[in-house]
C-alpha cells in the first residue's frame, strides 16, 4: 500500500467546486479498491446561528462524527484501505473538532479521511489538527476565472470558441463560482457537443461578476473612461461601498506621490522608494503613471479626490454613484491628456522634465 497522508481536507468557497475536487479524491484514494467495501460518507448539517452545537446522531447511533470516527479506526475488510469522507465540516463543534484532533493523533495506518469544508467556517483546532497530523490541504477553487473555465470546458459537454471563453471569463470576473452551473444550462439549451460562439452565448450571460479593485485604477491610469465606469459599476454591484472605492482610489495616487521624484530611475528603485512591499512590475507601472502625470497632474488629482470625499459627506445634491462616477471620469481624463496610452512613455520609457514637470 503506497504511503498517503492520513487526512486529507478539501477546502474552496463553492460548494459545486468542493464537490468536484471531493470526487476525484476519492476516486485516487480507492484506486482499485470496490467504494462498495472500502468507502463509507457521512455528511453534518450546516451549523445554525446557534454555531457551536455538536453533531446529531446519526439515525440509529452516535453522533454523526463519532460514527465517522469509529468507521475510520476500523480496519478495512476485502480492501487495502478504508476512505472515510465527512462532509460539511465547517458544522463541527467544539468537541467534534477535539475528538477528530485525538484520533489524528494516532490514527488507524489503513484508513484516509476526508474532510470537507462547508457548512460554517471550518474550526481552528480541526485545521490545527490537520496541520500537525502531516494533512493534504485540497484548495478546490482555481485562483483565476480563466483557469476555473479552462478546467470545466475539460470536462464539459459543450465546447466554447475562443472568442465566447475570453467573453466569459471577462464577465464573470472574479465569480468563478458560476462557471459550472452556466455550462450546465448551455448544454441544456444547445445539446451535447455544441459549440458556442459569443452570440450564443450572451442571452444567459445574466450579471456582470465582481471583478478586482487594482482594475478600476488600470483602466483610469490607461484613460479608459468608459472601461473604468463599467468596471465602477460591476464594484458596486457587489456590495462594495463608496468609501472603499475612495480608499483604493487614495493608496493608489498616494503610491503614485511617493514616486514622483526625478532621482528615481527604474523599478527597483521604485520598489525600494515604495518600502520595499510592491513587486518589481506594480511599482514600474506605478513609475510610469508619476512621471506621466507629474507634480502639476498630481495636484488636480487629488484635488479632484478631495472634492469628491466632500460631496460624498453631503456637499452636493448628487447621489453617491454620481459622485463617483464624475470623480473616475476625471481622473481618466487627466490620465488622457496627461498622454496614457501613447507616446515613448507608454512604452515604459521617461518623458521629458518639461516646464510642467517640475517638482513642487
Amino acid at each position: 500500500m503506497s504511503s498517503a497522508p492520513a487526512v486529507h481536507l478539501v477546502v474552496g468557497d463553492d460548494a459545486r467546486f468542493r464537490a468536484d475536487a471531493t470526487k476525484a479524491l476519492i476516486a485516487e484514494l480507492l484506486g482499485a479498491d470496490d467504494p462498495s467495501l472500502a468507502l463509507e460518507e457521512f455528511s453534518l448539517a450546516p451549523r445554525s446561528d446557534a454555531g457551536d452545537a455538536d453533531s446529531a446522531p446519526a439515525a440509529d447511533g452516535p453522533p454523526i462524527v463519532a460514527a465517522a470516527l469509529g468507521s475510520a479506526s476500523t480496519p478495512p475488510f476485502g480492501t487495502e484501505r478504508r476512505v472515510i469522507v465527512i462532509r460539511e465540516a465547517g458544522a463541527m463543534g467544539v468537541s467534534d473538532a477535539e475528538a477528530v484532533a485525538r484520533y489524528l493523533a494516532d490514527p488507524c495506518p489503513t484508513t484516509a479521511l476526508v474532510l470537507v469544508g462547508g457548512g460554517g467556517r471550518l474550526p481552528v483546532a480541526l485545521t490545527k489538527a490537520v496541520k500537525a497530523a502531516g494533512g493534504l490541504e485540497v484548495k478546490s477553487t482555481p485562483a483565476k476565472t480563466g483557469d476555473a473555465l479552462t478546467s470545466a470546458l475539460d470536462g464539459a459537454d459543450v465546447k466554447l470558441t475562443g472568442a465566447a471563453a475570453h467573453r466569459l471569463a471577462d464577465w464573470l470576473g472574479d465569480d468563478a463560482g458560476r462557471i459550472p452551473a452556466l455550462l450546465d444550462v448551455l448544454r441544456a439549451a444547445y445539446g451535447e457537443g455544441a459549440r458556442i460562439d459569443v452570440d450564443d452565448l450572451e442571452p444567459y450571460l445574466g450579471e456582470a461578476g465582481g471583478v478586482a479593485p487594482y482594475h478600476l485604477t488600470g483602466a483610469i491610469d490607461k484613460g479608459d473612461a468608459a472601461g473604468a465606469l463599467e468596471i465602477l459599476h460591476r464594484l458596486r454591484g457587489t456590495n462594495y461601498h463608496p468609501l472603499q472605492v475612495m480608499a483604493v482610489l487614495h493608496n493608489h495616487y498616494r503610491r503614485i506621490l511617493r514616486l514622483d521624484d526625478p532621482t528615481i530611475g527604474g523599478e527597483q528603485d521604485a520598489v525600494a522608494a515604495l518600502g520595499g512591499k510592491v513587486k518589481p512590475y506594480p511599482a514600474g507601472l506605478a513609475l510610469r503613471q508619476a512621471r506621466l502625470l507629474g507634480s502639476d497632474g498630481l495636484r488636480t488629482a487629488y484635488a479632484h479626490l478631495a472634492k469628491a470625499d466632500v460631496d460624498l459627506r453631503g456637499a452636493t445634491g448628487l447621489s453617491e454613484d454620481a459622485v463617483l462616477e464624475v470623480l473616475i471620469a476625471r481622473l481618466a481624463g487627466l490620465s488622457r491628456r496627461s498622454g496614457a496610452g501613447s507616446g515613448a512613455a507608454a512604452r515604459g520609457r521617461p518623458r521629458p522634465q518639461g516646464p510642467n514637470r517640475r517638482r513642487s
